[in-house]
């Protein structure tokens, strides 16, 4: 059972990074490149898009997997080690896309249509740089939270 928790939380870590890198070399660039009322109806999109069951069970699962993979590796410090150091990451990644990225898609959410929005381009300004930004962070973490679960897996 150790080493399934330990598979699954290094896949679905893995899922999340693969889908936050996707996001910082091509999407986000993409967007940039399109006028305000296309960025902020796609933004919307893609923030009412990801709300659903099966993105919601890898994104908390892979905590819940990660948790269960440390529990069942306390007897092995050199495995254990990496999967809290991978769980420790992978938490980071939350706190930021909860404490940061979630409210910024809620504020871009309230602002209402964007075909009816009075200036997409302050509702643009507002949500683009400190999304990006906070954005890249947590990708990194969450790739260096993947490393780390790789390195577990190796030594499992």
């Amino acid at each position: 059972m150790s080493v399934a928790a330990l598979v699954i939380a290094t896949v679905t870590t893995g899922l999340v990074a693969g889908l936050f890198f996707g996001f910082s070399v091509a999407v986000m660039p993409a967007l940039a490149r399109v006028d305000d009322t296309t960025f902020v109806r796609v933004m919307q999109q893609v923030n009412s898009a990801i709300q659903n069951v099966l993105f919601g069970l890898v994104f908390l699962g892979a905590l819940v997997a990660g948790g269960a993979a440390a529990w069942w590796h306390l007897d092995h410090p050199d495995v254990r080690g990496w999967v809290v150091a991978g769980v420790a990451g992978y938490l980071v990644t939350l706190v930021i896309t909860f404490a940061v990225n979630i409210p910024l898609n809620n504020r871009l959410d309230r602002a209402g249509p964007p075909d009816r929005l009075a200036d997409p381009r302050a509702a643009r300004r507002d949500f683009e740089q400190p999304w990006v930004r906070w954005h890249h962070l947590r990708t990194l973490i969450c790739v260096a939270a993947f490393g780390c679960l790789c390195a577990a897996l190796a030594l499992a």
